[in-house]
């Protein structure tokens, strides 16, 4: 479980250092998001609309871009796996509970902000997910002060393994694992 946490501080701390004003939990999101929405795993895509959306599309430099890359691809490892081994890119366990709670926001926000970049019509989409992205919406707004005891706690897991299993939902649905990718046709447009 420590890997992640340390991984949010890192790339975190990285991201302040490089003026990029978005956290590791909010780029973690956007790649859930779109993966979520169907973008293909191998799709390496995602550079620009997180350079747009994040950084005032300007270039990120060397040492964010590896950053983002070790993200996606142990993002994209995680989804596929079948054991539901997704693990969210938020603050430890010990960090102060509204930081966490902050950080699960911007992840949902950064989900929604992906996944409506390749998602953008829900016709097509079952009532889990339909459902899943209207409580997602809900969540995002959610920036009450949370104090800091056993309740808010348990009641801050619950809704962090809600959005886990939501992405991961969202993935099984909708994403694209590269062997699905061989048996569709292609489509040009």
């Amino acid at each position: 479980m420590n890997t992640s946490s340390n991984l949010f501080d890192n790339l975190t701390a990285l991201l302040e250092r490089n003026n990029v004003l978005t956290s590791a939990a909010e780029v973690q999101g956007m790649f859930c998001g779109m993966l979520g929405g169907g973008m293909p795993l191998e799709c390496q895509d995602w550079l620009e609309p997180l350079s747009d959306f994040i950084h005032q599309g300007e270039v990120f430099s060397k040492e964010v871009q590896t950053a983002f890359n070790e993200l996606y691809d142990a993002t994209c490892q995680q989804l596929v796996e079948s054991d539901f081994s997704l693990v969210l890119c938020l603050p430890e366990d010990s960090a102060p509970i509204n930081e966490r709670g902050q950080a699960l926001l911007n992840w949902v926000q950064g989900f929604m902000l992906g996944f409506g970049l390749h998602q953008a019509d829900l016709t097509g989409c079952s009532e889990d997910v339909k459902e899943a992205l209207e409580d997602f919406a809900e969540i995002a707004r959610m920036d009450d002060e949370m104090p800091e005891n056993e309740e808010s706690e348990q009641a801050l897991f619950e809704v962090m393994e809600y959005v886990r299993m939501t992405a991961m939902l969202c993935f099984n649905e909708l994403g694209k694992s590269p062997e699905q990718q061989q048996s569709e046709p292609k489509i040009v447009h």
